[in-house]
Parts: C-alpha cells; sequence; structure tokens
C-alpha cells in the first residue's frame, strides 16, 4: 500500500509537499496574554524565524532537494513510507518525483497538475483547485500566496523546537473563501539552522492521519530550466481526467 502526494491531495491533506518551500510573508498573529513572559518569549522567537525564513525564501529563485516521506494512517500499525526528489521553480512550477518504493511522476503548473505512473501507462490530468479541499497545503509549498492570509502561525504546543534549538512553526490553516470543509488541523515547519531552508513538514489531518516530509541535500538557485517542469509522455500512454474532489460538509 502506497500514499503519495495525489492520495493527499485527493483526500484535502496535503498537496504535497515539499520542495521546500517558496513562501511569501508571513505574518504572526497569535494573542500574548498578559503577564504570560515564556509565552512572549516564544512568540518572539517564532517571529525571528519567519523573518529569517522569509528572507531566504525571498531570495530563493528555484530550488532541488530530495525528500523521504512518512505516512501514518489511522488504524494502521507501521507507517506507510516512500522517497524521491522534488523540484520548485518560481512563479508556482512544482515536478515532485517518487523514485521509491515505485515510479510516479508528478507535475504542478499554477492550477495545471498532471500525474504520470508509467507502470500504468496512463497519466491523471487536472486542476488543483478542482482536485483538494484546501490549497493551503501547496501554497505554502509554492508560495503562491502570502502565509499570513492562509494561516494563523504560533508556537508549536508544549513549545517544541527542531534542529539546532530552533523554534518550531505551528500553522493553523484559515477557512477559504469557497471551501466547503477543512480536513487539514494544522502543518508544523521545521528548518535548518543557519540556511533557514525547510527541512520538515509534518501534516495533521482531522481524520488522524499524519504526513511528514523531511528534505536533503538542498540546491538553490542553480537555474533550473523551465523544459525540466514539462511532462514529455510515450505515445501509448492514456489520459485520464481527475475527479472532482467534494470536501465533508
Amino acid at each position: 500500500m502506497k500514499v503519495h502526494v495525489l492520495d493527499r491531495l485527493m483526500s484535502g491533506a496535503l498537496w504535497s509537499v515539499c520542495h521546500v518551500v517558496l513562501t511569501g510573508f508571513l505574518l504572526l498573529t497569535p494573542a500574548l496574554a498578559a503577564g504570560d513572559e515564556e509565552h512572549a518569549i516564544a512568540v518572539k522567537e517564532v517571529r525571528e524565524v519567519v523573518k529569517q525564513l522569509q528572507a531566504r525564501y525571498e531570495k530563493t529563485k528555484d530550488l532541488q532537494a530530495d525528500f523521504a516521506q512518512k505516512t501514518m494512517i489511522e488504524g494502521f500499525d507501521r507507517p506507510i513510507t516512500s522517497s524521491g526528489k522534488v523540484s520548485i521553480k518560481k512563479p508556482g512550477r512544482l515536478r515532485w518525483n517518487y523514485l521509491a518504493p515505485s515510479i510516479e511522476d508528478i507535475y504542478v503548473n499554477g492550477d495545471d497538475v498532471k500525474v504520470y505512473v508509467p507502470e500504468h501507462k496512463q497519466v491523471l490530468v487536472g486542476k488543483l483547485t478542482q482536485m483538494s479541499a484546501s490549497k493551503a497545503p501547496l501554497e505554502l509549498l509554492l508560495g503562491a500566496a502570502k502565509l499570513g492570509e492562509s494561516f494563523e502561525i504560533e508556537p508549536t504546543p508544549g513549545n517544541g523546537r527542531g534542529v539546532g534549538g530552533i523554534r518550531l512553526l505551528n500553522l493553523l490553516p484559515k477557512l477559504q473563501e469557497g471551501e466547503a470543509g477543512r480536513s487539514l488541523q494544522r502543518i508544523v515547519l521545521e528548518v535548518f539552522p543557519k540556511t533557514y531552508f525547510i527541512r520538515t513538514v509534518t501534516l495533521y489531518e482531522m481524520s488522524g492521519n499524519v504526513a511528514s516530509f523531511e528534505f536533503s541535500s538542498l540546491q538553490s538557485n542553480v537555474g533550473l530550466g523551465d523544459a525540466l517542469f514539462v511532462l514529455k509522455l510515450p505515445d501509448d500512454v492514456e489520459v485520464v481526467k481527475a475527479p472532482v474532489f467534494s470536501a465533508p460538509q
């Protein structure tokens, strides 16, 4: 059983990730309790992470990375794992290649989505806005919108820290106009020390499923060409129109 980015998309939980994010401006909005010094310190640290993260990705035109994905499905004892490579280029282009345990290629260009499964000789085509209950995860990954418009941003519960003691970011999706319901509870971001590129993205679904993506071997501003993001298909591939996702009411 394999759970990939499209599965997360169709369930409304991720549109995966990740590559690592080409973010817009992040806006912090947590309320401070009077006299809560510990919380005030946490918020200050989160703001600093946001500032550094913003500065890093404003200078990032393109990016490549390896990824490892682990998905815990509610009711299953063991996680489902997969891995591959991801490439992104501003504005709004994503190439997500699963290499193990099987090959699948996902291409995003703006609102256009193509998912190619060589083993099945099929390519699934559709519109992101018609296939997902929430665009927030993909907006996070592609930097298609200001994060402050899509998320409330605050310290994680328990004031968690990642590698190097850097404060984790807790993103709470806002219900956007036209969305029928919410299937994504929250997203937790961890950044690399010093570079402030995103190291991990963890998505918590309302269903109890948890999908995490860890990135490594990052390379930025390498001059990725447009041709890298164009899917070239053999003549015998069947084109299948993606079903429209209907969010729970």
